[in-house]
């Protein structure tokens, strides 16, 4: 089982929809909170779904229990939490909501978790990828469009 991640800021559309293509991905699952935001530009939920369908034939879904909670989001950002903090809470989250077993496979599988961080290192789509690894076994990780240098994940 493979799945990849993806972030879409600091990116063009262009590459953006180059890396997916690239990737033989056939689902991006969005694990954004809000996904319908006039600053994701072409990431905006509807605007996205056909994108991905127009310009890669794949498909789109959203999976909000894949996402931080307003709350815990909103501490991190405003700094009253460390990363290491909000991924001790986050991945507590996973593990209550039972992601492991409620989240079908095939959802995951072949896909590429999308969320607006432009690298995984301190993002939510890179600790749902391992969570679901640990849980699961069989799943391989790839970052799409990891800088040069940067680690790649199992």
């Amino acid at each position: 089982m493979k799945v990849s991640t993806i972030g879409f800021t600091r990116k063009s559309a262009r590459r953006f929809f180059e890396l997916l293509r690239g990737s033989g991905v056939t689902r991006i699952v969005d694990v954004r909170l809000r996904n319908g935001s006039q600053l994701a530009g072409f990431a905006k939920r509807d605007d996205l779904a056909w994108f991905a369908r127009e310009l890669c034939g794949i498909d789109y879904v959203h999976v909000p229990d894949l996402a931080p909670t307003k709350e815990l989001l909103g501490e991190y950002r405003q700094g009253r939490m460390s990363w290491d903090t909000y991924e001790d809470r986050f991945l507590d989250l996973m593990k209550a909501r039972r992601i492991e077993s409620v989240l079908p496979r095939d959802v995951v599988n072949n896909g590429c978790l999308l969320c607006s961080e432009d690298q995984p290192h301190h993002c939510h789509r890179r600790l749902v990828a391992e969570y679901l690894k640990d849980h699961w076994g069989d799943l391989e990780i790839e970052h799409l469009g990891l800088k040069k240098g940067a680690h790649q994940s199992a």
